[in-house]
């Protein structure tokens, strides 16, 4: 009903990319530079050190067995890898956590530990993360479990949700224009999940979308929620 909504949202923000050292936690192996890709070339371009954190071994992401499965995991890292070099990343992590699994609140405390010591250890200025309502289960719960370890870490920075499988509505748009092609080389390098949906096209089509507000629809953004602001 049209009470429900009684005012349109705010527009998103048009906003410079955000200084300082990057922390980005990603769900699988690629999800890294399928989300917030261009923003990350756009960090490293300024000279930001950036560290990926890939929760999960990514196995679940051949459902046919099309690939070979003793060697699947690392293939999976191998293309986050070379992903990530594409926007400038070298510096990246795997938990190699089980895919696609239901969590145990053990689990779901093993990785508030994980993720708090990495808080704690790259000590960052920005925090990437899922955004709250991913619709995949895995996003959801990083997206759990990263909050609860920016509490346990008593994080102070600037925290940002990014979006993968559900479009939300932002409160800032990153324009990455200048480094889609960069973005695109990323999303490429994951040919083992290009052999079952061509999310490049799609989420470039996304980033397309995103540039509708401020950039006249021309270019393309990335969007973004605020997680948590900065504080004393």
């Amino acid at each position: 009903m049209l009470n429900d909504f009684p005012a349109p949202p705010p527009e998103p923000q048009l906003c410079p990319v955000p200084r300082g050292r990057v922390l980005l936690f990603a769900p699988h192996p690629d999800d890294e530079v399928a989300g917030p890709g261009g923003t990350l070339a756009l960090h490293r371009a300024a000279g930001d050190p950036v560290r990926v954190v890939v929760a999960t071994d990514g196995i679940a992401g051949d459902p046919d067995r099309r690939f070979d499965p003793a060697s699947y995991a690392a293939t999976r890292r191998a293309e986050s890898a070379a992903g990530l070099r594409e926007v400038g990343v070298d510096d990246v992590v795997f938990w190699g956590f089980p895919d696609g699994c239901v969590l145990s609140a053990a689990d779901v405390e093993r990785g508030v530990l994980v993720a708090a010591a990495e808080l704690a250890h790259f000590r960052p200025d920005v925090v990437y993360l899922p955004w709250q309502r991913e619709g995949h289960p895995d996003h959801h719960a990083l997206h759990a479990i990263v909050v609860q370890a920016l509490d346990r870490a008593d994080y102070r920075g600037l925290a940002l949700g990014y979006e993968v499988w559900n479009a939300m509505v932002p409160d800032r748009i990153v324009d990455v224009t200048a480094v889609v092609e960069q973005k695109r080389r990323a999303m490429r390098a994951h040919a083992s999940q290009l052999a079952y949906v061509s999310y490049d096209h799609a989420l470039l089509g996304l980033s397309a979308y995103r540039s509708l507000v401020h950039l006249r629809g021309n270019g393309y953004g990335e969007a973004f929620c605020v997680v948590r602001s900065p504080r004393g």
